[in-house]
C-alpha cells in the first residue's frame, strides 16, 4: 500500500516539477515539444509494451476491445467537454493567444480538473500493477513522469500569462500530486480484489484513455512547436520503454 501511495505520487510530482522549473527559468518553446514528443513516445510504449501486453495475457480479445475502445471513447467525451469550458490548451504554453475572451474566465479550473483526468488512468494502473504482485514497472513510471514534465511547463506557462499567482499555481499542481497518490492506492485498494477479465478490461481502459489523451493533446503540441523532428524523438521514446521493459 505504501509502495503504491509513494510511486503515484512519484509520477504525478513531474507536473509539480515542470512548474517549479518554469517559475525559475524560462524554456524555449522548441525545447518543450521535444519533451513532450519523448513523452509521447514514451506513453505510447508503455501502453503497448506493458498495459495492452498485461491484458492480453488475463483477458480475451472481447475484455481488451470493451476497455481499451471504452477508455478512448469515454476519454475524449471528458475532453470535450473540459475543452468547451475553456481546458483545450491545457498542455499549451502559448493558450493565452488562442483562448477566446469567452472561454478565458474558466480557463484555469478547466486546466485543473483536465490535467486531473489526465493522471487518473495513468497511475491507478500503478497501484493495479503493485496488487498484482508484478511490482512496479519501471517503463511506465519513466513514461507517465516524462509525459507530465511538459504538461507541467506548458501549462505553468499559460498559467503565468493568465496572471496566475506562484503560490496559487503551486497549490494546483501539488493537488495533482496528491490526486496521483490517491488514484494509485485506490487501484491498489480496489482493483485487485477484481477477476482477471476485469483486470484486463482496466488495464485496456487506462490503456485506451492515456492513447486518445497522447493523440488530442500531447502529439499535436509537439509537432506545432517542435517540426518533423518530433516524430524521430517520440520514436526513442518509444525504444526507451521497450529498453526498460
Amino acid at each position: 500500500m505504501v509502495s503504491a501511495l509513494m510511486w503515484g505520487a512519484i509520477a504525478g510530482s513531474a507536473n509539480l516539477l515542470g512548474a517549479l522549473i518554469v517559475l525559475i527559468m524560462s524554456l524555449p518553446q522548441r525545447l518543450i515539444a521535444y519533451i513532450m514528443a519523448l513523452g509521447t513516445g514514451a506513453l505510447i510504449g508503455a501502453v503497448s509494451f506493458e498495459l495492452l501486453g498485461e491484458a492480453t495475457e488475463l483477458g480475451g480479445l472481447g475484455d481488451i476491445a470493451l476497455g481499451f475502445l471504452g477508455g478512448a471513447a469515454i476519454f475524449t467525451a471528458f475532453d470535450v467537454f473540459i475543452s468547451r469550458k475553456g481546458g483545450k490548451h491545457r498542455k499549451r504554453s502559448s493558450r493565452k493567444d488562442e483562448v477566446s475572451s469567452s472561454a478565458e474566465g474558466g480557463s484555469g479550473l478547466a486546466i485543473f480538473v483536465g490535467t486531473i483526468m489526465d493522471a487518473i488512468p495513468e497511475t491507478a494502473i500503478i497501484g493495479l500493477g503493485i496488487a498484482q504482485g508484478g511490482g512496479v514497472g519501471a517503463a511506465l513510471i519513466v513514461a507517465i513522469f516524462i509525459s507530465n514534465l511538459p504538461e507541467g511547463i506548458s501549462s505553468t506557462t499559460g498559467m503565468k500569462k493568465d496572471g496566475y499567482t506562484t503560490r496559487r499555481v503551486i497549490f494546483m499542481w501539488t493537488f495533482v500530486l496528491v490526486a496521483s497518490a490517491a488514484s494509485s492506492l485506490l487501484g491498489y485498494s480496489l482493483l485487485d480484489q477484481t477477476s482477471e477479465s476485469m483486470q484486463a478490461v482496466i488495464s485496456s481502459f487506462a490503456a485506451g484513455a492515456i492513447i486518445a489523451m497522447v493523440a488530442s493533446t500531447m502529439m499535436p503540441e509537439a509537432h506545432e512547436k517542435g517540426g518533423p523532428i518530433v516524430g524521430l524523438i517520440t520514436a526513442f521514446g518509444i525504444f526507451i520503454t521497450l529498453v526498460l521493459g
